[in-house]
């Protein structure tokens, strides 16, 4: 199911709408790096294209980890 998340990043709330299962695995991936959650969104925004929204941009990350863990 997706749901709305909101999250304070640089000073100012913004929200996304992400999956359950893509949230549950962002927040284990902010847990291996012993980071905050917001932290790590932080991250993700400063990081992504212009043309791509926070929601997408949270997808790709955890598909990104996903790939390095198994080596490709």
């Amino acid at each position: 199911m997706i749901r709305k998340r909101s999250v304070s990043l640089h000073g100012h709330r913004t929200s996304f709408s992400l999956e359950d299962a893509f949230f549950e695995e962002i927040k284990t991936i902010a847990g291996k790096r012993a980071t905050s959650l917001a932290s790590l969104l932080s991250e993700i925004d400063e990081t992504r294209e212009p043309d791509v929204n926070l929601s997408s941009a949270v997808r790709l990350f955890v598909l990104d980890d996903l790939k390095a863990r198994l080596g490709e």
